[in-house]
């Protein structure tokens, strides 16, 4: 089977993690129906030593071929959650062969995968294009990591390809970034591990942001307001006011590469209380220090002019950038690159703008870079993905094994 065939059946299953009940693993039921459903196929592939855990995490151990036993242990990661946005009602895969490289209509929604807004369609021309109907999410971001880790391990096992020991594990809440917590780093027992949650067949990333929410709280006097002279405190224009006090070009829109950014998700309230929700992302753990200090002084200046207790803020770290843990271990970075060219897929290194599973794992002991799926658009109704990147994507994962095996 190939990878986009069981990305097709992995997607309609809509599994949304829900940041409301982050406290609870999974957040979200319907991620043990998509769970159960992999660990099935694991053991049909043959794999025998399957668990899953009571906290939704998928876990896989493959013995080495004989005489490879003292190869390092190497994991391939990747979680079955969704964002929840887009993802309230049925998910339907379409298929567009020998896509033209243009503007694209997603059926009957009335959204259109655009060039001026995705500039990287044309090189994906003649290929076949993978999207929802525009209504949902498709849900590639991560059942595309999941379809390749699948395929790969299906064509080393059919194929009798000599490998070292392999551990696999399927992860739910990645999403919202707490569900890797509860991942069991010693009973996984690898030396170290990739998450396969990237974009573009062929990235190699191990650089990513150091991240945090921010929000404020901002409690108004409500009068009357024709009596309100000097006495009216409106909590929603000092909302606008913190706003307009970062820098207004320093947003995702406006950035790329290495450099951060404030990102406002919400903004709520009346004249009695409104909240500010952000989150602050920078590659540099010093610029991202200063970000969060900007927050705080912000904070400072408006309770000076308002009065003390008017502004509260909560900051709350989330991740931190891997590379001073990959640093120590950049062999990894080597031989993802040796197995791209394997591949016959170019190896792109360069820096996430985002954070992945294996940020965590990595500062928990399992060092774990990120490689791409060949998805774009990810979290929104725009997201595609190609047959012919997925299966790139798949070969590269065959090769990576094959050069950890010391070939």
């Amino acid at each position: 089977m190939r990878a986009y065939e069981r990305l097709l059946d992995y997607v309609v299953v809509r599994t949304p993690s829900d940041e409301g009940n982050e406290a609870h693993t999974p957040s979200s039921s319907e991620q043990f129906e998509l769970a159960r459903m992999l660990v099935e196929e694991l053991r049909g592939l043959g794999v025998t030593d399957v668990r899953l855990s009571d906290d939704c995490f998928v876990y896989a151990k493959v013995p080495a071929t004989p005489g490879l036993e003292d190869r390092p242990k190497l994991g391939l990661i990747a979680h079955m959650d969704t964002v929840s946005q887009f993802c309230d009602h049925e998910i339907r895969p379409q298929l567009t062969p020998d896509y033209d490289g243009g503007d694209l209509p997603l059926f009957q929604s009335g959204r259109t995968l655009a060039v001026r807004d995705f500039p990287h369609l044309p090189t994906l021309k003649g290929r076949t294009l993978i999207t929802s109907d525009g209504m949902t999410i498709l849900g590639a971001d991560d059942k595309a990591g999941i379809a390749e880790i699948m395929t790969a391990l299906e064509t080393l096992l059919a194929e009798g390809i000599a490998h070292g020991p392999l551990r696999i594990a399927f992860t739910p809440d990645e999403e919202i970034g707490c569900g890797v917590h509860s991942f069991d780093v010693e009973g996984f027992d690898a030396d170290v591990a990739y998450t396969l949650d990237g974009d573009t067949e062929g990235e190699i990333q191990y650089q990513n942001f150091n991240a945090c929410e921010a929000s404020f709280e901002v409690t108004g006097v409500s009068v009357h307001p024709g009596s309100a002279k000097d006495v009216m405190v409106n909590a929603v224009l000092l909302a606008c006011q913190i706003n307009g006090m970062l820098p207004a070009f320093e947003t995702p829109r406006h950035t790329e590469g290495y450099e951060g950014f404030y990102h406002l998700l919400q903004i709520n309230g009346d004249e009695a209380h409104a909240s500010l929700s952000y989150i602050v992302r920078d590659h540099d753990a010093g610029s991202f220090e200063a970000r969060k200090q900007t927050l705080r002084h912000i904070e400072k200046l408006m309770n000076e002019e308002w009065g003390e207790g008017t502004v509260t803020l909560t900051i709350k770290d989330e991740y931190k950038n891997m590379v001073s843990v990959i640093d120590g271990c950049m062999y990894m970075i080597d031989n993802a690159k040796l197995a791209a060219e394997r591949a016959g897929v170019k190896p792109d290194v360069s820096p996430i703008r985002g954070g992945t599973d294996g940020c965590q794992l990595s500062y928990r002991g399992l060092p774990c870079p990120n490689l791409g799926t060949g998805g774009h658009g990810y979290h929104g109704p725009y997201e595609h993905i190609t047959v012919e990147g997925m299966d790139a994507a798949t070969r590269m994962a065959v090769e990576l094994v094959r050069v950890f095996a010391g070939e």
